[in-house]
């Protein structure tokens, strides 16, 4: 029965990640098409269907890793949106353009963590848990993203306020591979608190 439990709970998070990453890769199109951009759009992408978005490798199979080997950190990732920059209006399209899929998770994590937070005590035990997974799923998605190393969201909002040509995202351009790396080996323990910090403040639990 035991083991039975765990498949299932595997089974959940990686659901939740998938659709987690799904939405985060439409709200990049959605916010695109609106700047301009119709490329997502005439693609097909701005769909929720996950067949149209999912990567084998980074949306199975490095998720599933993760959890069996309890790594404790999940992440993954879909096929990106296509996304013409040079369509886009604005000075900062880019830059809101990358920032629709972070924040698209942080919402997500915000209303199940009030739904959480103001109905938790009414709620089955089985429904608060995955609950509590979404949160913090999306939670840990928004934040990652959010990194500044290419090719993650949140490179592309530093480098709209550097200068063209900047030395700086030239260099994290060209060793991105090996920073992410050394970030998500040696620097995410950092970054763990922050989610857990988030993850309190939005749900209540364990505040």
């Amino acid at each position: 029965m035991l083991c039975i439990f765990m498949e299932l709970d595997v089974i959940f998070s990686i659901a939740i990640l998938i659709m987690s990453v799904v939405v985060h890769e439409v709200s990049h199109g959605l916010v695109a098409n609106y700047l301009g951009d119709p490329t997502a759009r005439l693609a097909g992408r701005l769909s929720f269907n996950p067949l149209k978005h999912l990567d084998i490798l980074g949306s199975v199979l490095v998720p599933l890793l993760l959890i069996m080997s309890k790594a404790g950190i999940i992440f993954g990732w879909a096929k990106p949106v296509p996304v013409n920059p040079y369509n886009l209006r604005g000075k900062y399209g880019e830059a809101l353009v990358s920032g629709a899929g972070p924040a698209s998770n942080l919402l997500i994590a915000l209303i199940f963590g009030l739904f959480l937070r103001f109905f938790g005590n009414a709620l089955p035990i089985s429904f608060v848990a995955i609950s509590a997974s979404v949160v913090f799923i999306n939670i840990l998605l928004a934040l990652f993203n959010l990194v500044p190393i290419p090719p993650l969201d949140g490179s592309k909002l530093l480098f709209a306020f550097l200068p063209p040509g900047s030395a700086f995202a030239e260099f994290l351009e060209r060793y991105s591979l090996f920073i992410l790396l050394a970030f998500i080996f040696f620097l995410w323990q950092f970054l763990a608190p922050v989610v857990g910090f988030l993850f309190r403040i939005f749900t209540g639990i364990g505040a």
